[in-house]
């Protein structure tokens, strides 16, 4: 598969009134055509803000994005204008927000707000526009869509404005969808319905995904590839199967330890990690995981570690310490 979307060194910062805090340190990956990347780890560890970087929706100031690239069709997204970007943002490269409930305008239809999107982008007539947004609507599941884009988004379960909010990213057809925590105001069992939903409409438009989440359980049946996130840095990636396997840092296993089992035939009691997450209010000259890690060495301490290639294909992890035998590499 070819490459869509290469970060490189992407580092975001923001100004406040106890310093400022590095929020993204350095992150670099790589989306292939048709992939779906799952970006997980701890809030304030950076995933969302990443990834807003790069489409401009930081606000500035405070937020001020002070290194990197990002390369989208040969042009670096970082280096664009207001204008240039918008023309990217909702129509190459979508996005679909955390609560379903506040994003909608309270008096505008569901039909217009679907619409709107490729009314911007292709200039097309209203009823053009809500023709296409009865087509996507249906294709997310709403039930009788043709009726229903005249009403008003109060009128929506939470569900379902979910699927709403889907059906907007979607209306462009773009070539990335990035999902920011889209399940997480929802139950178990809408939960597993947009995931579904989310799959088969990759499958059928054949569109990258990037799925961000604290929630490794959802990753599991979802993702091709994951980056596990801490303290602004990514610590650990690989394909799906290997991080759930053979994890090979210390944050990456407490996370997996926390998590109950269903493939497991012994009783297991599930574990934390102490501590708090850093601050982020001075850039870590250490590993920022030292002060919570069991495995930790003096060298943590003195050096932050960069990802280095580890047991597996496509594996990488940025520790000093094999977690499995607790010696230094």
């Amino acid at each position: 598969m070819a490459e869509l979307l290469k970060v490189s060194g992407l580092e975001t910062q923001f100004r406040t009134r106890e310093g400022i805090v590095h929020a993204v340190n350095g992150v670099s990956f790589a989306l292939k055509e048709g992939e779906t990347l799952g970006i997980v780890g701890e809030s304030g560890c950076g995933k969302s803000v990443s990834m807003m970087s790069m489409l401009g929706l930081i606000p500035n100031p405070p937020g001020k994005v002070v290194a990197g690239e990002a390369l989208f069709e040969g042009a670096d997204l970082l280096k664009m204008n207001n204008e240039q970007i918008r023309k990217v943002r909702g129509s190459k490269i979508s996005v679909v927000f955390q609560d379903p409930m506040t994003s909608f305008n309270p008096v505008l239809t569901i039909g217009d707000q679907t619409a709107e999107p490729f009314r911007i982008h292709t200039g097309a007539g209203k009823k053009e526009a809500i023709e296409r947004a009865i087509k996507y609507l249906d294709l997310v599941g709403i039930p009788n869509a043709k009726d229903r884009v005249n009403e008003y988004p109060h009128q929506f379960s939470g569900g379902m404005r979910q699927r709403v909010m889907i059906a907007m990213g979607l209306i462009c057809e773009p070539q990335i969808l990035i999902a920011d925590e889209p399940t997480t105001a929802l139950d178990v069992t809408i939960q597993a319905q947009i995931i579904e939903l989310v799959k088969r409409l990759r499958d059928e438009l054949g569109m990258a995904i990037i799925w961000i989440t604290h929630d490794l359980g959802i990753i599991a049946g979802l993702a091709d590839r994951v980056n596990v996130m801490y303290g602004g840095y990514i610590i650990e990636t690989a394909p799906v199967k290997d991080i759930y396997s053979n994890p090979q840092h210390p944050y990456t296993i407490g996370l997996l330890g926390s998590l109950p089992r269903m493939d497991e035939m012994e009783y297991r009691r599930l574990t934390s990690i102490d501590g708090l997450p850093p601050t982020l209010l001075e850039k870590p000259s250490y590993c920022p995981f030292e002060p919570r890690c069991k495995y930790a060495v003096e060298r943590c301490r003195k050096e932050n570690p960069t990802l280095m290639q580890v047991e597996g294909e496509g594996h990488f992890a940025a520790c000093w310490v094999n977690p499995k035998t607790g010696k230094e590499y």
